[in-house]
């Protein structure tokens, strides 16, 4: 199910109060729809490396913007995202790896 992205606010809603809500709907909708469908550009939080700024806590988890193959023949994987093992600044993140069985 898709999250209407523009919806009929009531008339009465002051004009600039009806417009600045239209548009954060319709962006928060977009990115819910986005998330739904699996799309990697409905996360805010994807990246292409682990971070190395920011404070973060143990069990946050950053998604990969940009994954691809590595490895060796019989052991390739794809790296999915990264997760933080030590909170901390910017803590201490781990490769989270999915085997392709190539």
């Amino acid at each position: 199910m898709k999250i209407n992205e523009t919806p009929l606010l009531p008339m009465s809603i002051d004009s600039q109060l009806r417009m600045a809500l239209s548009k954060f709907w319709a962006d928060v909708a977009k990115k819910i729809n986005q998330v739904a469908a699996g799309n990697y550009r409905g996360f805010d939080n994807a990246l292409t490396a682990a971070p190395t700024t920011g404070t973060w806590a143990q069990g946050d988890w950053v998604r990969n913007s940009n994954p691809t193959e590595a490895g060796s023949a019989s052991s390739k994987y794809v790296i999915h995202g990264w997760i933080c093992t030590v909170g901390g600044t910017p803590g201490t993140w781990l490769d989270d790896r999915r085997l392709t069985g190539n």
